[in-house]
Parts: C-alpha cells; sequence; structure tokens
C-alpha cells in the first residue's frame, strides 16, 4: 500500500490542498469540510494533473470559497514552505493604466460614470481615483462602474468609500485570520472633497466584479444605501494568498475572510445581489434612469 501520493498526479495536488487548508483556511469549520470533499471525490486519483484537473477542483472546493484558483503551469518550481506573499506589480505599470480608472464620461443627461477596472495599492491609486472624483463634481448623478473590476487592495476600497462616506472616519469592515483580525476604516474625507449629499450615487455589477471590487459594492450598498444595478457578483469574500502547491501547480489558497461591520455579514458565495437586476450591458442605462428618477422624487 502507498504511503505517498505519486508526483505529478491528482492524488499529490489533493494531499498539498488538504494540507495548506488545515494550515491557512480562516475558520477551520469550512476549510475542513473542503478537505473532506476534496478526499472523498479525489481518492486514490492518479490522472497526472493537468488544467482540466485543476478546474475539476477548484469547482469542488468552490462550494466553500469561491475565491480559491489553481493555475497548472508549464515551467517546475519547488513547491513552497511558507506563503511567499504578493509580488508587488512595477509601480510604472500601475501608472500606465492610471491604476484602473478606465473612463469618466458625463452622460447628455448629466449623470457621470465613473469606470474603474482595478484596485490598485492605496498609494498609487488614491491620485487617479481623486482626480477621477473631481470630474464627478456638478453631475445629476453619478455610476460607479464596477463590472469589469477584479479586486485589489481593501485600502483602496476604503479610500473609495471614503469619497462617499465623507467626514467621519468609519469602521467599514475587519478581515479575520485565524490568529488576528484587521480593521479596515474610511480616513474621514473633507466635506470639500466628498461626494456632494446632493449626488444620487449608483454601482453597477456583473460577472466580472470579483474579489475586492465585490467588497466595495457590498460596503456601498447595504451601510450607504447605494442601489446596485446590473447582474450578481462572483461571491468571493475571502482574502487569498499565493502558494506553490506542487511542482506544476500554483494556487490562490484563503487566509482571511471579510465581515461587514454594519451587517455583520458578507457575500461569499451568494455574491451581491443587485437592487435593480438588469443585463449588465444594459445597466449604465437603466441605473442612470433610476438614479435621475430619484432625484426627480
Amino acid at each position: 500500500m502507498r504511503s505517498e501520493p505519486v508526483p505529478g498526479t491528482t492524488s499529490e495536488l489533493v494531499a498539498a490542498l488538504v494540507r495548506w487548508f488545515d494550515r491557512l483556511w480562516p475558520d477551520p469549520d469550512r476549510g475542513a469540510a473542503a478537505a473532506v470533499a476534496l478526499r472523498e471525490a479525489f481518492a486514490g486519483d492518479d490522472r497526472p494533473v493537468d488544467p482540466l484537473v485543476c478546474r475539476q477542483l477548484e469547482t469542488l472546493v468552490h462550494r466553500w470559497s469561491r475565491h480559491v484558483e489553481l493555475v497548472h503551469e508549464d515551467t517546475e518550481a519547488a513547491p513552497d514552505r511558507d506563503p511567499p506573499g504578493w509580488t508587488r506589480e512595477p509601480d510604472a505599470a500601475v501608472h500606465r493604466r492610471a491604476s484602473g480608472v478606465a473612463a469618466v464620461v458625463r452622460r447628455p443627461d448629466g449623470i457621470a460614470v465613473l469606470r474603474i477596472d482595478g484596485l490598485d495599492a492605496a498609494h498609487l491609486a488614491a491620485p487617479y481615483l481623486d482626480a477621477a472624483a473631481d470630474l464627478v463634481r456638478g453631475a445629476a448623478g453619478a455610476v460607479l462602474d464596477l463590472r469589469r473590476n477584479g479586486g485589489g487592495d481593501p485600502a483602496t476600497v476604503a479610500h473609495l468609500l471614503d469619497w462617499v462616506i465623507g467626514p467621519v472616519p468609519t469602521h467599514i469592515s475587519d478581515v479575520r485570520y485565524r490568529d488576528r483580525t484587521r480593521q479596515w476604516w474610511t480616513a474621514g474625507r473633507s466635506a470639500a472633497r466628498a461626494l456632494s449629499p446632493e449626488t444620487p450615487l449608483a454601482v453597477l455589477t456583473g460577472p466580472g466584479t470579483y474579489s475586492s471590487a465585490e467588497a466595495l459594492a457590498f460596503h456601498l450598498q447595504q451601510r450607504c444605501g447605494v442601489p446596485v444595478v446590473g447582474a450578481p457578483t462572483r461571491g468571493a469574500a475571502d482574502h487569498v494568498t499565493p502558494v506553490r502547491l506542487t511542482r506544476r501547480v500554483r494556487g490562490l489558497l484563503p487566509e482571511a475572510f471579510v465581515v461587514d461591520t454594519a451587517t455583520g455579514r458578507n457575500w461569499e458565495g451568494t455574491g451581491v445581489l443587485p437592487d435593480v437586476g438588469t443585463d449588465p450591458d444594459d445597466a449604465p442605462d437603466v441605473a442612470a434612469a433610476t438614479l435621475l428618477d430619484r432625484r426627480a422624487h
């Protein structure tokens, strides 16, 4: 009877996932349930690992965490002994794309649409976000388009929430690890730089809204009463860390989860559910009509 799984097989990858879940998963009961399901579904599976196997494992684990990702790579490297942390993207790459600020458009009806496609590190993103927010000033309403936003830095989420919440520092969320909790607060932006209370705001979401972008939409909806327009998001509320699991497979594995302090909940599994459901392609027009109607009443 073999005591160790054969290298390069599905059994080896499952064993590595189970070990890391036991080490990292922030709420052990959820991690243990995912580990049991993996063992039961793939016991003795000696298929060589390929991208299809990675998708099968991901699909199963997504019942407990939508943020788990497995990437099968062409090149080999030694598995990690400890989580290496995230590699910082070069500042120049962030500046080239204006830190995800893809467009600011003033529609003929006076509604400003601010499209943000990523949430880069706050110290790099803040100047671009603040400049974009200044272009919204005086609009009949504002639409924050997160339909293509794959997430990023929680500090940038707090920075954008600061624009809406304004002068009072506010405890937004707790990120709970196994051994600690990190609080996220807004800074208390001056009233002169905050979004005017007279400017109604809506958020656009869809299947491309992921991770920290979901956090931004959820906090705005639940805490600020901002209507979400479009389709449900993907439902990934865990914070993940990169780990090389085997010589050819790299994973993003849960190490913390988010709790919104206003509700005590998050969006894991369900996604952020829109207040006004519509095809994401139609969401800008639907959101503009919603805001103009609210302004009229």
